[in-house]
């Protein structure tokens, strides 16, 4: 006798069913658990996976700029450290100047040799206070770029020294390339002496009051440079909680779901397995 052809029954095909989609999620808790993130691809949220994407990109792009402000803030803090040397050398020379006002022909011609060392080192300490290049004591310059776009927000840097052995400012320059620095006027006699010695003096409070003015310069820019970088650090932690929070997973949710899954899994093919049963027992009628 010809038998028809076996198939399954309504409730395998069912239960079948469900055990096929319970494998295709725990698939994916399973993709979720090992990434971090509940949206891996533009094929899970093409519009929260584009937008995310975005911030990261920008959050890079600032955090590239970071690293431009932080190289800035150090080419300041060399200058400045230049300034304070410089401003300590000038106290020293105005020291000598003064004693060489109250002294002889003989003493002033040894303060006025080394009132010109210490104008040598004025000049060699702001040629060194340069920093990866950039000195801001002599006519350095640089741009510091804070947007990811170079051209939408800047900040210039210029040096206000010159770009000769000697170092330029006003004041200063005068002292490093008048007579009154090697000395020759602060002994020629009496009256012309106390005169040279005077205007070195002058001089130097001069020199003293354009450093003042250019370190208040570089104190600005340095709290500009470092509000920036603090703002950058900011927006760079925004943008990476905002790209987070679009496709990062919940851990603890992904977690029950697995062992859910887990159990509707065990139940799925419990439930198969009775059905199959019951499809068996047809054949104990033979």
């Amino acid at each position: 006798m010809a038998m028809s052809n076996i198939s399954l029954t309504s409730g395998m095909r069912s239960n079948l069913f469900n055990l096929q989609k319970t494998s295709q999620q725990m698939e994916l808790t399973q993709k979720r658990l090992a990434s971090g993130r509940k949206i891996n691809s533009a094929l899970d949220d093409p519009i929260n996976f584009f937008t995310a994407q975005e911030h990261r990109l920008r959050a890079s792009d600032l955090d590239g700029r970071k690293n431009g402000m932080s190289e800035a803030i150090q080419t300041i803090k060399a200058a400045n450290v230049g300034v304070e040397g410089i401003n300590n050398l000038i106290a020293q020379a105005r020291s000598l100047a003064q004693s060489a006002m109250s002294s002889g022909a003989t003493d002033a011609g040894t303060f006025a040799s080394q009132y010109s060392s210490v104008m040598t080192q004025i000049s060699q300490m702001a040629v060194d206070s340069g920093y990866k290049g950039v000195n801001l004591l002599q006519s350095g310059s640089m741009t510091v770029e804070f947007a990811p776009a170079a051209s939408q927000s800047t900040l210039a840097l210029t040096g206000f020294g010159d770009t000769n052995a000697t170092f330029g400012i006003t004041g200063l320059s005068a002292e490093v390339t008048g007579v009154a620095s090697s000395g020759a006027n602060w002994v020629s006699n009496a009256a012309v002496g106390t005169a040279a010695i005077q205007t070195s003096i002058n001089n130097l409070e001069t020199a003293t009051n354009t450093l003042r003015t250019e370190s208040k310069r570089l104190s600005n820019n340095l709290s500009i440079i470092t509000a920036r970088e603090d703002f950058t650090s900011q927006m760079i932690n925004t943008l990476s909680d905002g790209a987070a929070k679009l496709t990062d997973a919940d851990m603890n949710e992904e977690g029950a779901n697995m062992l859910m899954l887990q159990t509707r899994q065990a139940l799925g093919t419990t439930s198969l397995s009775l059905a199959s049963q019951a499809a068996q027992s047809v054949l104990r009628l033979f």
